[in-house]
């Protein structure tokens, strides 16, 4: 194809992505060089019959000219990026100083923002990941092997928890396992403890919000190897059982390497997904036991009467960097298997 030809072809992806990709994250990258500006105090003396008292209060006049004449709030540069509330390089480096050891020092790492996000957002996207990914490829295989008759519904029932949306399926699963929903209920009474609480444990609150991870993404992941599951070759696989091949060598031997192109996109998709974990800690009020990078994000942009914008931001380009780390591995081997390709 002729360059000119394959430009204009592209031309319309690349002005879109322009516009409502890489010109937002632009946006939020410069606002997160800025903090809001230093509030402006002033003392009014009011006086009444039974004497006269200081108060102290915003001064909304000096406010209003202050926003005015610097919109984006105070240059902080990349302070915002190293103040206590992310990176922490003072505190951390206090820290790793004053730590007996790397477990007590990672232990207090735990208790900066950031890093206990970080550390839970690492975690949720390290378990859920191939875990959603083995168990779609599982539910592929076994839909694909129903009759023609009942598979049409089965389908259907998979893909349920694809369909609910995430904020109004975790606040259902909130329910099931409070004391008084049929989850938390069983417990109870399998354990004979009334004080059983899956909400009351940081650990179960963290297998709870895995166990909904699992659930809601699964259903994505198994549509997409289903429909791969019905490009395999009919011959090579009619070829594997002459052969003598079982059932789970021509999975081992055919089927995964001719689904591998779709792991590798299953991959990108839920290591992005994963990584901004948000809906179900919103759902579950799980915030006091497990907060996500994104969980960070929001609650800055509601931070009182002054949303955080410039901190907010800069979680968010934290989040996005990442991201690209997490991306970086499973985007080499795509390159490498490309070059391979082309280079026969």
């Amino acid at each position: 194809m002729p360059h000119r030809t394959f430009l204009a072809f592209i031309a319309p992806s690349l002005v879109v992505m322009l516009l409502f990709i890489a010109l937002p994250i632009l946006s939020v990258a410069y606002q997160s060089l800025y903090v809001e500006h230093e509030q402006v105090v002033t003392t009014v003396e009011s006086c009444g019959p039974f004497g006269c008292q200081t108060e102290t209060k915003v001064d909304a006049e000096a406010m209003a000219k202050l926003r005015a004449e610097q919109p984006m709030g105070r240059f902080n540069w990349l302070g915002t990026y190293t103040n206590a509330s992310h990176l922490a390089f003072a505190e951390v480096a206090k820290i790793w100083r004053e730590a007996p050891g790397i477990g007590a020092a990672l232990r207090a790492m735990m208790n900066l923002p950031f890093y206990k996000a970080l550390f839970f957002t690492v975690v949720y996207t390290a378990v859920v990941t191939p875990i959603v990914i083995a168990l779609g490829f599982l539910i592929a295989l076994g839909v694909n092997g129903v009759p023609k008759i009942v598979k049409g519904p089965v389908i259907f029932f998979s893909l349920l928890p694809m369909i609910v949306t995430p904020l109004i399926g975790s606040l259902v699963l909130f329910w099931m396992i409070d004391s008084r929903g049929i989850i938390g209920g069983t417990l109870q009474l399998l354990f004979n403890d009334p004080d059983l609480s899956l909400k009351a444990s940081p650990t179960l609150t963290w297998l709870v919000l895995f166990l909904y991870g699992v659930w809601h993404m699964a259903p994505f992941n198994f549509i997409v190897f289903y429909a791969g599951l019905q490009t395999v070759p009919d011959d090579t696989l009619e070829s594997a059982m002459i052969d003598g091949a079982s059932r789970w060598e021509r999975i081992r031997f055919v089927v995964i390497p001719h689904l591998a192109p779709l792991v590798t996109f299953v991959a990108l998709i839920q290591l992005m997904d994963n990584f901004r974990v948000f809906e179900p800690i919103i759902g579950f009020s799980a915030q006091a036991s497990a907060t996500s990078l994104s969980w960070l994000i929001y609650n800055d942009l509601r931070a009182g009467d002054t949303p955080l914008f410039g901190s907010a931001a800069a979680t968010s380009m934290l989040t996005i960097i990442g991201v690209a780390i997490l991306l970086t591995p499973v985007l080499i081997r795509t390159w490498r298997e490309f070059n391979a390709k082309s280079a026969r």
